[in-house]
């Protein structure tokens, strides 16, 4: 299956219906697709091959989905970029994806500016700001259209020419003739998205997911989240993130309607769910958390809501609990990885209750089960599986696992082994097949429901000549999960301080990836072979709580 056929039974089937609302905005499919069909010309007009790379950097809205439909019926391959990332690590990804076109928010607009030198493939920017444009009633978009002076410098990008400069997305898409979109060619087994996470070699792998992968994934989630006609979802977690990319198709397949949030907040996230009668959205435990302890949690009307997905970390029972007062028996744990598009587990709605059974009370701290369609082992050491409740990696196997990373055969083939992905997580899986995570064997951390792999973050700390030696690991938090702390060894003769290192930190990586603490030692605890022993700096922070992850 490709994934502009699920956009093309979308219009076919719930043309008149309403498709999303955003703001003031509000299209129907028709109106959608016909939207959908021009973007995906207007791309082609740029003089892009099929198949070539396009990014996309930017907050939630109705023109981030339209992009994610578009780039199917395009021929073209996608890379969502994390609107958190530093300038540095944008740079990298622009260039390691050989990204030729990248559409972009005003906000992120300086930051491109910034980069402009060091990228090498760029040719073409689309503004994303501007007042919808045909198809759309309402406007709902902020800005008036206008780029600056509308030309950058003297118009040259790259190896490329732009003359006056860029171009700006609603002109573009009135000028576009949807009727000149030349139908791709496509085979379910290509790369259709670029997915940059992070890596523990200090460098951001792209994850290649073909429309198999996705397509796969969307009637997983429609099955086990019971998606239909008359689902309303919230777009809460950044569109950019695994978390929610796939939500793009798997709610127009069934004619459900979008709705968005351009940036997560716990109160107006529950004035939506009023507002718009919200029935699914998925969250991280850390957006819970916040929505728990809100003004609004309590007052605003959730009665709507009939699933929240929640995962990207397990969420303390205490918390749990919490959110099914507030919200009733709706949630559903779901567990995966970028590289797994994204999900492998699920927990059911009559499998996990609070009051239920003493399985059914247990099984609240699990991961669920394995999708429809995915086969997922708990192994040892030798790759055979281990016994119900004993500890070894997460191993799966199924439609939705990923093509391998870009670039990267080594690293692909490390993962993907007889045709299963070894995830790096360890865990247990019991009699009844619910899976448990107890610890990660990856150098990693998740905070906030964001990965940060120490490798990175000790990079740059190794780039400051006040430190001679240095270990990241994750400590528990009860806000993010985990957090980010740094333990140095000083350099000789050198007085640096946790403000120091931290600032150095933010002037290269993502904010979230930077080390929220940081203890100074005398010495790293070290093997033999001169390996730091990371459970030893790990192990005082982690002893009182009932798992190595939060």
């Amino acid at each position: 299956m490709l994934l502009n056929d699920l956009t093309t039974r979308a219009v076919q089937l719930f043309g008149d219906e309403p498709a999303l609302v955003n703001n003031d905005t509000r299209m129907t499919y028709r109106e959608l697709g016909l939207r959908v069909r021009k973007l995906a010309a207007g791309l082609q007009s740029l003089g892009l091959a099929p198949r070539e790379h396009v990014a996309i950097l930017s907050n939630n809205s109705f023109r981030y989905l339209e992009t994610y439909l578009a780039i199917p019926e395009a021929g073209l391959v996608l890379s969502p970029i994390n609107i958190r990332l530093a300038p540095p690590e944008v740079a990298f990804i622009l260039n390691d994806g050989e990204i030729r076109a990248l559409l972009v928010e005003g906000e992120f607009l300086p930051l491109v500016e910034g980069i402009r030198g060091e990228l090498h493939k760029l040719e073409h920017v689309v503004l994303m700001d501007g007042p919808a444009g045909e198809g759309a009633s309402g406007d709902g978009a902020s800005g008036d259209g206008a780029w600056g002076d509308g030309a950058w410098g003297d118009g040259t990008w790259g190896s490329g020419t732009w003359g006056s400069g860029m171009v700006g997305y609603e002109d573009w898409l009135q000028s576009a003739d949807a009727a000149s979109l030349r139908p791709p060619e496509w085979y379910e087994n290509e790369m259709v998205f670029l997915c940059y996470t992070g890596g523990t070699t200090g460098r951001p792998k792209g994850v290649m997911l073909s429309h198999r992968n996705v397509a796969a994934q969307c009637l997983h989630t429609i099955q086990l989240a019971e998606f239909n006609e008359r689902t309303i979802w919230l777009h809460v977690s950044p569109m950019f993130h695994a978390a929610d990319y796939w939500s793009c198709f798997a709610v127009s397949a069934v004619g459900g309607v979008h709705t968005f949030i351009e940036k997560f907040d716990p109160l107006r996230t529950l004035e939506l769910i009023q507002q718009h009668r919200v029935t699914h959205l998925l969250l991280v435990p850390t957006m819970i958390n916040l929505i728990l302890e809100s003004a609004g949690a309590g007052k605003l009307d959730t009665s709507s809501v009939r699933r929240i997905l929640y995962g990207a970390a397990p969420m303390p029972e205490a918390r749990l609990r919490a959110a099914i007062e507030l919200f009733g028996p709706v949630m559903q744990h779901l567990y995966g990885q970028t590289e797994t598009a994204p999900f492998l587990t699920a927990t059911t709605i009559s499998g996990v209750h609070p009051e239920g059974t003493e399985a059914q009370r247990r099984r609240m701290m699990s991961c669920g089960q394995p999708i429809l369609g995915v086969e997922v082992e708990v192994v040892g050491p030798e790759g055979d599986p281990v016994a119900p409740g004993a500890a070894g990696e997460i191993i799966a196997r199924g439609p939705n696992v990923m093509l391998g990373y870009w670039n990267r055969p080594e690293e692909t083939a490390a993962v993907l082994r007889n045709g299963w992905i070894h995830t790096g997580d360890i865990g247990s899986i019991d009699e009844d097949r619910y899976l448990y995570i107890l610890d990660r064997a990856k150098d990693m951390i998740i905070t906030g429901g964001e990965n940060v792999y120490c490798p990175e973050v000790e990079n740059v700390l190794y780039k400051h000549p006040g430190v001679l030696d240095a270990a990241v690991i994750g400590i528990p938090d009860d806000k993010w999960g985990e957090a980010v702390k740094a333990i140095v060894v000083r350099a000789p003769g050198s007085e640096i301080n946790a403000e120091a290192l931290i600032s150095h930190c933010k002037e290269s990586i993502a904010g979230f990836k930077c080390p929220s603490t940081v203890d100074f030692v005398d010495a790293l605890p070290k093997s033999g072979v001169g390996k730091v022993l990371k459970q030893e700096l790990r192990k005082p922070y982690w002893k009182d709580q009932p798992r190595a992850v939060h």
